[in-house]
């Protein structure tokens, strides 16, 4: 059973978002705080959260690979011109370099909610890709991300994350059915996954297929010290069109199968667009 499959076609066009761009981190900036008034004092402490959540954050990645400077992120927020809503305007996305892979990680799915207190990290999730199947032109050299919006990687999380955040994050799903699948049609709709991706990866019915959750990296997935809730970093791992029909006609023992398919041949959590179908 796919819990997520868009009904819409997904993938967004130039006239209805902003390009990411990449940005430096925000510097820390702290409103002066009126004592005794209840509406500062509760900015102020989201934002003592918001800031030590992306602190928490920068140790993990670190730990895994080079953390790039910059993020890519929007001119305007989408969810202020009718995009998906997350938990807070900003909305990011980290670039974590890994010997000859590349992460692509959303950055902002965890942070506290505007506005609202006693809510946690956000939906208390971050999604991630892991590949080192980048086109040179889209990879960009180390220190530089602005290509990489223009890679296969990047347009797939970014839909992903419109998706996951459209549900109000999934971390209850994962821990009721374990491993989720998603399936996101107009496959021919889309911009860089189209000339990337092999015609292997895409059904007869124009979808693309992801796992999501599973199998687990070779690193850490809960953050249990962020400063309001524990988060889990939920991998996002494409799957070949032969795995995604056999998941859909399988369901929950199909993903499972396939998850331990994939763990079997040493593929794992990576994306990688030259392996062969595990079924």
């Amino acid at each position: 059973m796919n819990f997520l499959k868009k009904l819409l076609g997904s993938f967004k066009s130039p006239s209805s978002q902003q390009d990411a761009q990449p940005t430096a981190p925000p510097p820390e900036h702290h409103e002066p705080v009126t004592p005794g008034n209840p509406a500062d004092e509760a900015e102020a402490a989201n934002q003592a959260a918001r800031h030590a959540s992306a602190a928490c954050l920068d140790r993990h990645w670190n730990a895994v690979g080079s953390v790039e400077q910059d993020v890519l992120s929007y001119l305007i927020s989408p969810s202020l011109s009718g995009g998906p809503y997350w938990p807070s305007t900003r909305q990011a996305y980290r670039v974590i370099r890994r010997g000859n892979s590349v992460i692509m990680a959303t950055d902002g799915l965890s942070d506290p909610f505007d506005d609202t207190e006693g809510m946690g990290n956000g939906f208390e999730m971050e999604l991630f890709v892991e590949t080192a199947d980048i086109p040179e032109h889209a990879r960009g050299a180390v220190g530089e991300v602005d290509p990489l919006k223009r890679s296969w990687v990047f347009e797939l999380v970014e839909n992903v994350a419109g998706t996951v955040a459209g549900a109000g994050g999934i971390t209850s799903q994962l821990d009721q059915h374990g491993v989720l699948s998603l399936e996101i049609p107009g496959f021919s709709q889309s911009h860089h996954l189209s000339d990337q991706l092999p015609a292997h990866f895409v059904t007869d019915d124009d979808a693309i297929g992801v796992l999501l959750g599973a199998p687990e990296p070779d690193f850490p997935t809960r953050l249990d010290d962020m400063p309001l809730s524990p988060v889990r970093l939920v991998p996002v791992v494409l799957i070949t069109a032969s795995e995604l029909e056999y998941v859909r006609s399988g369901g929950r023992a199909a993903r499972e199968d396939l998850v331990s398919r994939l763990t079997a041949a040493g593929i794992g959590h990576r994306s990688s667009l030259h392996r062969a179908s595990v079924v």
